[in-house]
């Protein structure tokens, strides 16, 4: 047992007037640092639960949300692993070395694992006294020594690769719990293993001694459906009304929760998707099972997600725990079926999709999708509960935030230290901004750009300014503050402000290792 652990065991029993003045301080230091508890959902729209406009049953997160702070305007990177190399190491995904998914694409910003030049939140909390843990989904490095447990986690149950079938192992996949490989039982679904693993963890958690930082990274709702009959049946017939009714009532709630502007304009139903009105009566049967399944897999996230949170307050930590939650990237307009033939919508030997109608709901009331970097591919939901810290409960933040910030956060709320220096080798800053002055006061220093690219995407963000390409486009420029929707563009009326971002794009692309798609892509 180090000294850290003994003294917060010991002020657990002994009045700390015994303890000399300065062992005293450290242990009430010790017990006041709050457990952080990060929860990520993969492949889920902006307006996908509850407390952002949805049918859907969440209320878990609808309760957390009560309890804290909905952000409204905190974007992703539009793709799994560049998110959660992002939101790991606080950096751009270039700068870690996922500058696209996890093959090795011949660059070092695009080697597909986190790079040596980089630290994770779970060294960097681990390095301050922090026990880690992470449950769920990996996808920034598939072979040793690029695990969790390389990297600073000391617990993992962990899908170490990306989407598999939830009732079993893809060919191909690869699951650990520590440093071995896992092979699930026959009675199993992955969004209850990923539950009950942070569940199991946290619940072995000595209490008061060491706080912890809890990674809990669902797969759900990303493809392929599967979800449980009691669930399933719970929605099903609910989305008979059509795409087009589903867009406009989650867009009217997301307007009274004042979550978007009444001045934003719904955009148009995505050009490939016919009018809900104009499918036959079997289409659109089997269209409302899909979705079914898609809002049974979110439900049942809920679900797990409840019973973390039951833990960690039966573990009487509630008010010094601060929770995040957030997506990865925005819905998923890719085309998936090839399960078996006639296998139904949810079953385990079904492996679909949910479409591009859907996907166009699940963004709502923004344009494009996941891989994109128009608002639908990058905006995410984010909620903030930490009741001993939050200034007012239940509110609505319009500060402008992105996944780097979670790293600042945890360092800032953690009292950590941000290395120079780990493993003998430089590391660059901190590219984001702590979000705990927005929990204690409502505000916070703005960043002065965010950028993205993603497959040749490209978008940079400067106050209400945003310039944005759909690659292999042209740039389009629109006024966020008036236009989140990005219905109007204004490149054309305001080609100077265009020039101008586009130059930052250009200094910030070259700064973070971007290099051409067209380039990188001949290397696959």
């Amino acid at each position: 047992m180090d000294r850290r652990t003994f003294l917060g065991g010991l002020g657990m029993g002994l009045n700390a007037g015994l303890l000399p003045a300065a062992d005293a301080a450290a242990a009430a230091a010790q017990r006041a640092r709050p457990n952080i508890l990060l929860i990520m959902a993969d492949d889920m729209g902006f307006s996908d639960i509850g407390c952002y406009g949805s049918e859907i049953r969440t209320p878990n997160l609808d309760q957390l949300a009560r309890k804290g702070l909905r952000f409204s305007q905190f974007y992703n990177t539009a793709r799994c692993c560049p998110t959660r190399a992002s939101l790991l190491t606080g950096l751009f995904p270039h700068q870690a070395g996922i500058g696209h998914m996890v093959e090795n694409r011949g660059r070092p910003a695009y080697q597909g694992y986190l790079n040596d030049r980089c630290v994770t939140i779970g060294e960097v909390l681990q390095s301050a006294g922090y026990r880690t843990m992470i449950a769920g989904k990996w996808h920034v490095g598939e072979n040793r020594p690029h695990w969790p447990v390389d990297r600073g986690f000391e617990q993992s149950h962990t899908l170490i690769s990306g989407a598999s079938s939830y009732f079993r192992l893809d060919a191909g996949r690869k699951m650990a719990i520590g440093d071995r490989e896992f092979t699930p039982p026959e009675s199993f679904y992955m969004t209850d293993w990923i539950a009950d693993s942070a569940v199991r963890m946290i619940g072995q958690a000595p209490p008061g001694q060491q706080p912890y930082f809890c990674y809990a990274a669902f797969t759900a709702p990303h493809w392929p459906l599967h979800a449980l009959p009691e669930d399933i049946a719970r929605y099903r017939g609910k989305y008979r009304i059509g795409w087009d009714r589903l867009r406009e009532e989650r867009h009217r709630r997301l307007k009274e929760l004042g979550l978007v502007r009444k001045d934003w304009p719904l955009t148009p139903r995505d050009s490939q998707v016919p009018a809900w009105k104009d499918l036959g009566e079997k289409e659109q049967e089997a269209w409302d099972l899909r979705m079914a399944v898609y809002a049974a897999q979110i439900d049942r996230l809920d679900q797990g997600i409840g019973r973390i949170l039951a833990k960690v307050k039966e573990r009487g930590e509630e008010e010094n725990t601060l929770v995040l939650f957030l997506a990865d990237n925005g819905g998923c307009a890719e085309i998936l079926d090839r399960g078996k033939a006639g296998a139904p919508a949810g079953s385990p030997d079904s492996y679909t999709s949910y479409g591009v109608g859907w996907a166009n709901a699940s963004n709502t009331p923004f344009r494009l999708y996941k891989h994109w970097v128009h608002e639908g591919g990058i905006s995410t939901p984010l909620i903030a509960s930490w009741p001993s810290v939050l200034r007012k409960e239940g509110k609505i933040s319009h500060e402008v935030g992105h996944l780097v910030d979670l790293m600042a956060t945890c360092v800032d709320a953690a009292g950590a230290t941000y290395p120079k220096e780990f493993r003998g080798k430089p590391i660059p800053p901190m590219e984001g901004r702590s979000l705990v002055p927005v929990l204690r006061t409502g505000k916070r220093s703005p960043h002065p750009v965010l950028a993205w690219e993603h497959e040749g995407n490209r978008a940079l963000r400067q106050g209400p300014w945003k310039l944005v390409s759909r690659y292999p486009g042209q740039w389009e420029l629109y006024n966020l503050e008036k236009d989140r929707t990005e219905r109007n563009n204004l490149a054309a009326a305001h080609p100077a402000k265009a020039e101008e971002l586009k130059k930052l794009y250009e200094q910030w692309a070259q700064r973070a290792g971007v290099a051409p798609w067209d380039e990188i892509n001949r290397k696959k």
